[in-house]
């Protein structure tokens, strides 16, 4: 890979990081802003379902920083866009759609194809 695919994809990682922290630090303020009073049982039920589904999707989120940081990591020590099980480069196009990915198409779909047969 060269260096301005590098250079495209650690700027695009980085992006993704900074809306992601941004999405957090917003919700942060909405949910410490809030002084919800609902009299209604059922108003607040649905806004406690409300602020459960949001963190968990900050959560999971949070997990993505980390794979992000790994990223740009191997970005940085040159190992970006290598399959780890296969040692064959990863398809751009892959990289495009999930630019955090460790494994090429294949190895990825031959992994989850044994994990189907093993549930």
């Amino acid at each position: 890979m060269d260096e301005k695919q590098l250079a495209h994809f650690k700027k695009k990682l980085e992006a993704i990081s900074d809306s992601i922290l941004s999405g957090a630090d917003r919700t942060i303020s909405e949910m410490t802003d809030h002084s919800d009073n609902y009299p209604d049982p059922t108003d607040r039920a649905a806004a406690e379902s409300d602020r459960s589904f949001e963190l968990r999707i900050r959560d999971r989120e949070r997990k993505l920083l980390g794979k992000i940081e790994e990223a740009i990591d191997r970005i940085d020590h040159g190992n970006y866009g290598t399959c780890e099980e296969c040692g064959d480069p990863i398809a751009p196009e892959r990289l495009e759609a999930r630019p955090v990915t460790t494994y090429c198409i294949e190895c990825k779909t031959r992994q989850e194809q044994e994990e189907k047969t093993k549930a």
